[in-house]
């Protein structure tokens, strides 16, 4: 199992907006795409996929159930029709989107369906987004060691979640990083601006390059060809001691989505 390191995310993206997207960051080399059921794009991503004349097989492509499918008998349903959306036989990577506790539906029931996706072949890998190290591990006790390949974390130099992804590191269960930008909030960080003018970068390629070389995946989204272009070059820039222990510092649990109803007790 492997989670690749980067990616094109598609959140809040939807209509010409993430078919154009995504067909120019595949033109430019991206081959990871990552959406969701409550997007309401992944027809649209399809589409974009379908018309950019990638071979299925390129392609690593990631979505997330959404809480009104998590029961047992609605999961894999729900599944179904997003594959027929993104117009393939199968995804390679599924995810829970929320654990949402309040939601009815026990962990078991949903993490057990999940795994029976796995085994109908409609998802090569399966993992879970927004848990908490209890809920994680929960999951593993329910699908087994090993079958979790990734949690999909809001994470940035501003909310660095060092507990978890130890957590996580431990249990050999990749961290996904979203939000690594802070909704842009971090672009305006006069640290990481520093790094960058040392680099010759931008402060998005340090952001990115920072959660690179802690081992984390990322999964940055753009409707600017030049942005997408740019921020694949974070994958070619090392950045030194100095500069990581430096990032390490701007930790101040800056959290910018922690949905009620939705969200777990936090780490």
């Amino acid at each position: 199992m492997s989670i690749p390191s980067f990616g094109l995310g598609t959140f809040r993206l939807t209509g010409q907006a993430v078919i154009d997207s995504v067909k120019s960051a595949l033109e430019l080399g991206y081959r990871v795409i990552d959406t969701a059921q409550i997007y309401k794009n992944e027809a649209d991503v399809g589409q974009a996929i379908a018309e950019s004349g990638v071979p299925r097989e390129e392609l690593f492509i990631t979505t997330k159930i959404w809480t009104d499918s998590y029961a047992a008998d609605k999961l894999i349903p729900s599944l179904r029709e997003s594959l027929a959306k993104l117009r393939t036989d199968h995804v390679d990577l599924t995810l829970i989107h929320w654990p949402a506790p309040g939601n009815g539906v026990e962990l078991r029931e949903f993490m057990g369906a999940l795994a029976e996706a796995k085994k109908l072949g409609l998802t090569r890998q399966i993992g879970i987004s927004n848990f908490n190290i209890e809920l994680t591990r929960q999951a593993i006790d329910v699908v087994g060691k090993g079958e979790i390949a990734t949690n999909q974390i809001e994470l940035s130099p501003y909310l660095q979640n060092r507990k978890l992804a130890a957590f996580l590191k431990e249990q050999g269960i990749t961290v996904t990083s979203y939000m690594t930008l802070a909704y842009g909030k971090v672009l305006k960080d006069p640290v990481l601006a520093k790094i960058a003018v040392k680099h010759k970068a931008t402060v998005a390629q340090v952001a990115l390059a920072w959660a690179l070389q802690l081992g984390y995946a990322v999964i940055p989204s753009s409707t600017k060809r030049e942005n997408l272009a740019s921020n694949l070059l974070a994958r070619d820039l090392h950045l030194d001691e100095e500069d990581m222990a430096q990032i390490a510092d701007l930790e101040r649990n800056g959290r910018e989505v922690s949905p009620d109803g939705l969200a777990p007790a936090w780490d």
